[in-house]
C-alpha cells in the first residue's frame, strides 16, 4: 500500500506530463508487439485497446460527479487520465506500424504527422486531457482507424463500400458513449456544448473520407511492401529471381536506370494482404512528355493479388521498347487507390552489361 500511495503522489507532481509519457509508452509498447493486421494476437490486443479506451473515457467523466466516491474506482481516480492517454497511444501506434508496412513512405508521413500532433495535442490546449473535445475527438478518430482495419480483415473484402461501413460504425458507436456519457454525467453537461461537440466529430469523419477519396490514404489493410524496377525477372518453383540496378543511397525512389533500347522493362510488386482477401491492383505506367510536362498513360496492367503471405504476393508487369525520359509507375487498386508509386528517369544506355546490375530473390 505504501508503494501504491508513493506512486499516485508522484503521478500528482507530475500530473502534466505524465499523461503523454503515457501515451509514448503505449506507443513504443505496440511498436515491439503488434506485426499483423491479421494475426489473432494483434486483433486482440487492438479490441482490448479500444474497449479500455472506452471504458477509461466513461470513469474519467463521471469522477467529476463523484460517482465512484466511497467506492474502491475512487483509489484510482488519479490513473483514469493515463489510462486514456496509454490507449489512445496503443491505438494510434498499432496504426502507424501497419501503415509503415508500405514502400509509399509519403503516404505513411501523412499518418504519422496526425499521430504527432496527437502526442503533443494536450500541452498546446490549456486543459489538456481534462480539455473533453479533445478527448472524443481524439476518441472517434481512433476509432475510425480501427474499424477501417478491422473490418477488411473480418470480411475478407475491401472497397469504397466497406471503407464507408467503416466510417458509419465508428461514428454510430461514437455518438452512442458521446451521449451515454453526456445524460449520466452533470459535470460533463455543463462543460460540453453536445451540438458543438456532435458538429467536431462530423468534421473529423468528413475530413477522414475527403482524405480516402482523394488518394491521400492508402488502401487499408492493403500495403506495399517492395517496388523495384527490373531488367529481368525469372519465376522459379514459387520465387522471383530478379535482375535490377541498384540505386544510390540516397535516391532509392527516384532513380536513374540505364536501358538498352528494344529490351524489356519490369516493374516488380510485393504487397501485402491479410489472409483470404483477394483484390486486384494495377501497375499504372506513365511517361512524361517533356514538350508538354504532362504525365500520359502508357500502359495500365491489371492482375489479382491474394493475402496470407507474410513477405506480401509478388507480382510484376513489363513494356518494350520504352521512351527516354521520366517515368512512374503508380501501384493501385481497382477504384483507382493509390498503394504506392516508383518513379524512374530512363536513360539510353546501348552498353549496358550484367555487371551494372544485381540479382536477388524473392
Amino acid at each position: 500500500m505504501i508503494k501504491v500511495n508513493r506512486f499516485r503522489a508522484f503521478i500528482r507532481k507530475h500530473k502534466k506530463s505524465a499523461p503523454v509519457v503515457f501515451f509514448i509508452l503505449g506507443f513504443t509498447w505496440d511498436s515491439l508487439t503488434l506485426g499483423s493486421i491479421d494475426r489473432l494476437y494483434d486483433q486482440i490486443i487492438i479490441c482490448v485497446y479500444l474497449l479500455s479506451l472506452s471504458l477509461s473515457l466513461y470513469l474519467f467523466n463521471l469522477a467529476d460527479d463523484d460517482k465512484w466516491k466511497d467506492t474502491f474506482l475512487e483509489r484510482y481516480e488519479d490513473y483514469f487520465p493515463l489510462a486514456i492517454q496509454f490507449f489512445i497511444g496503443g491505438l494510434c501506434s498499432a496504426y502507424v506500424i501497419f501503415f509503415s508496412r508500405s514502400v509509399s513512405f509519403t503516404k505513411t508521413v501523412s499518418f504519422f504527422v496526425i499521430l504527432v500532433i496527437l502526442l503533443f495535442a494536450n500541452e498546446l490546449l490549456k486543459k489538456r486531457i481534462s480539455n473533453k473535445y479533445l478527448q472524443f475527438g481524439t476518441y472517434f478518430f481512433v476509432n475510425f482507424t480501427f474499424f477501417t482495419f478491422f473490418i477488411p480483415v473480418i470480411v475478407n473484402t475491401m472497397n469504397t463500400f466497406i471503407f464507408l461501413i467503416s466510417g458509419g460504425i465508428s461514428l454510430s458507436s461514437t455518438l452512442v458513449l458521446v451521449t451515454f456519457i453526456y445524460g449520466k454525467s452533470p459535470s460533463t453537461r455543463k462543460e460540453l456544448n453536445k451540438t458543438k461537440l456532435i458538429n467536431l466529430i462530423l468534421i473529423i469523419y468528413a475530413s477522414i473520407n475527403i482524405f480516402y477519396f482523394f488518394n491521400l490514404i492508402p488502401p487499408v489493410p492493403l500495403a506495399m511492401e517492395e517496388g523495384l524496377v527490373a531488367h529481368n525477372i525469372e519465376k522459379q518453383n514459387g520465387t522471383y529471381k530478379v535482375t535490377y540496378q541498384e540505386s544510390g543511397f540516397f535516391t532509392p525512389f527516384e532513380r536513374e536506370t540505364n536501358y538498352k533500347p528494344g529490351d524489356s522493362l519490369f516493374i516488380f510488386t510485393s504487397i501485402f494482404a491479410p489472409a483470404d482477401l483477394k483484390k486486384k491492383v494495377n501497375h499504372h505506367w506513365q511517361w512524361k512528355n517533356p514538350r508538354t510536362e504532362n504525365w500520359e498513360t502508357s500502359d495500365k496492367i491489371e492482375f489479382e493479388i491474394t493475402g496470407g503471405r507474410d513477405g506480401g504476393y509478388r507480382g510484376y508487369t513489363y513494356k518494350t521498347n520504352m521512351l527516354e525520359g521520366e517515368w512512374k509507375v503508380d501501384v493501385t487498386t481497382d477504384n483507382d487507390l493509390i498503394l504506392g508509386r516508383i518513379n524512374f528517369s530512363l536513360v539510353f544506355d546501348s552498353t549496358l552489361t550484367q555487371s551494372k546490375l544485381k540479382t536477388e530473390i524473392f
